[in-house]
């Protein structure tokens, strides 16, 4: 759950003061960062229908209320992907999950998922790898403002990046 620790909670904050989210509203948006991942302790799979009921079951001995549940529950299920967030605090979430993709430290956080994936049994080639994270890269997109100014021109350097990775699989002979 470093992922969520390190990078969603502290981008979710910084993108929702910069689009001016306050109050209960930012309550709602934090408590759904920590809890966005929570579920895929028990079931990697469909994870975020598990944090939702794991949210719900924690919650309201908090002090949390039906309405506030019910926000944090939309929250968490506008980071499965594919995903098509609506509202402001959706779409500030979304972005706080794909964070890492404008990030100088976006090929390193890459290669410890694949290490996790290779650890459930996924055994993947260079070239496959590297095909996989470009399409990643080309099809997802920012949803707020501030990501796109904040994130966008560091994910289009990993693109280029990724790309000549690539390319270079293929010249070693990984191709195909």
């Amino acid at each position: 759950l470093a992922h969520t620790r390190n990078d969603v909670l502290p981008a979710a904050e910084r993108l929702a003061r910069i689009e001016g989210v306050q109050g209960d509203d930012m309550l709602c948006l934090l408590t759904a960062a920590c809890f966005h991942d929570v579920g895929y302790i028990d079931r990697p799979e469909d994870h975020e229908a598990r944090s939702i009921e794991i949210a719900a079951e924690v919650l309201p001995s908090f002090g949390y209320t039906p309405q506030q549940i019910a926000l944090i529950s939309s929250l968490i299920l506008a980071t499965k992907l594919p995903n098509n967030p609506q509202t402001l605090l959706e779409k500030i979430l979304a972005d706080a999950d794909m964070d890492s993709l404008g990030r100088e430290d976006f090929l390193s956080a890459g290669l410890h998922l694949r290490h996790e994936l290779e650890g459930l049994g996924s055994n993947t080639s260079d070239l496959e790898w590297y095909k996989g994270q470009l399409a990643f890269l080309q099809q997802h997109k920012y949803y707020t403002e501030a990501a796109r100014q904040y994130r966008g021109p560091g994910k289009q350097r990993n693109i280029e990046t990724v790309l000549r990775l690539l390319e270079k699989a293929r010249q070693d002979g990984h191709a195909p």
